[in-house]
């Protein structure tokens, strides 16, 4: 028996629904486009073998731009960077997005950058706690060296007014 192919565009449109399927079962799709579930798994896992050698993500054609992930939000941010003015407007109506958006995700990703894990905090603070201990340690040092020197300036004045003692 030959096995039943499917065209790119039916193979896209199954792999877009998984997609965008939010918590509905993989069985339910596959039973709703009448294809076997094991064929839909291995699409599916092809489809992310492929995406993992691309590397690259690509932003969607097709999904409303609120439902795009955080690294497709990324990616907006990164191609429209250097882009302003007109060239900004034309890259947004090509890709079903409006400017503000942009500029609410690049706050929102530099505002997550700023938060420090409390992991961050415990090191920082080690870090300034050393350092305020090796201050200390340095300000000891100086002292003693301090004492030291003056200890030796005493025992010479007292060994030259020995000395001048003796000669008299």
């Amino acid at each position: 028996m030959k096995p039943k192919s499917y065209s790119k565009e039916f193979k896209d449109n199954a792999l877009r629904k998984a997609r965008e399927r939010n918590e509905l079962p993989l069985k339910d799709i596959a039973d709703s486009l009448n294809l076997p579930l094991g064929t839909f798994k291995y699409w599916l896992k092809q489809a992310n073998k492929e995406n993992a050698l691309i590397g690259a993500v690509s932003l969607p054609e097709d999904l409303a731009s609120k439902s795009w992930n955080a690294a497709q939000r990324l990616q907006a941010l990164h191609e429209s960077h250097a882009l302003q003015g007109q060239a900004l407007h034309a890259w947004c109506r090509e890709n079903g997005l409006f400017e503000h958006q942009l500029r609410q995700w690049r706050s929102e990703f530099c505002q997550s950058a700023k938060v420090k894990s409390p992991a961050d905090v415990e090191l920082r603070q080690a870090r300034q706690k050393n350092e305020q201990l090796e201050r200390e340690l340095r300000d000891k040092d100086k002292d003693k060296a301090l004492a030291e020197a003056a200890a030796l300036l005493v025992l010479q004045k007292k060994f030259q007014a020995l000395w001048e003692a003796e000669e008299l």
